[in-house]
């Protein structure tokens, strides 16, 4: 039987914390042990209650975040997403926030990066292509510095030192302007279908960026990634294709 006093508490609890910002809750979380298991409930009324805040209806009634399973890391997701202040001009955000729109441009290859970068830790985050691939069509990831659109239908993604893709039209991976080999190492491996999840793994303490297609592994693609801060990036040439990206936090392998 629960005791009616905490219950009382909790109830009161729940409304305070569903008005503090992220800030507020993690400082809050460090007060007391009571606090620190009442919001490590990530599935709670707080979390729902912020959810229902901050993410768009459109988002939150799709199954875009059906991988995402508590309130609190489908929050964190969106705070993840493509960053509408960091992508081509040919780009834009739609509403839900989690998906990118290329713009029918002749001749310009254009692609997006995450609201937020890594450079300690692992991490993993699904790609959802929604629309057409096209002659070129790369996942993976960038720096700062790498660029984010230029003029003909090229890898954009890949073509400099400061970014690392895979070219999901001919399963090639790409760095600095030229192809590092095959990808997956299979014989004949299968060409990526269209609305197929792939989860990129990036493990910033192995400096290792691996992939993952229907749940299966498919093996190591680049090392020797740089101390720098990574960022979620793709990059595309299809006039009103869609892409889509959801972080996970860290891969369920530990």
């Amino acid at each position: 039987m629960v005791d009616p006093f905490l219950a009382t508490n909790y109830n009161v609890l729940e409304v305070i914390f569903s008005y503090l910002d992220l800030r507020d809750l993690r400082n809050c979380a460090l007060v007391c042990w009571n606090w620190y298991h009442f919001l490590n409930d990530e599935s709670s009324e707080v979390w729902r209650m912020h959810c229902l805040r901050k993410l768009p209806q459109e988002a939150l009634k799709s199954d875009l975040l059906s991988s995402v399973t508590t309130y609190k890391k489908r929050l964190r997701a969106y705070y993840h997403a493509w960053n509408p202040n960091d992508c081509s001009r040919n780009v834009y955000i739609k509403p839900n926030g989690f998906t990118l729109h290329r713009n029918p441009v002749a001749q310009s290859t254009d692609a997006a990066r995450g609201k937020i970068g890594f450079r300690q830790g692992r991490h993993s985050w699904e790609v959802i292509w929604e629309g057409p691939l096209g002659t070129v069509a790369v996942i993976g990831i960038s720096t700062k510095e790498a660029a984010l659109q230029c003029h003909g239908y090229v890898a954009l993604l890949g073509s400099d030192d400061q970014s690392w893709g895979w070219n999901l039209v001919e399963n090639m991976l790409l760095h600095n302007g030229d192809a590092q080999g095959n990808y997956p190492l299979l014989n004949n491996p299968p060409k990526y279908q269209v609305g197929e999840r792939i989860r990129v793994i990036l493990d910033c303490d192995d400096n290792t960026l691996s992939f993952e297609k229907n749940s299966e592994f498919l093996g190591v693609a680049f090392k020797g990634l740089p101390d720098k801060k990574l960022y979620p990036t793709v990059s595309a040439v299809y006039g009103n294709t869609e892409v889509s990206m959801v972080y996970l936090g860290p891969p369920l392998d530990g």
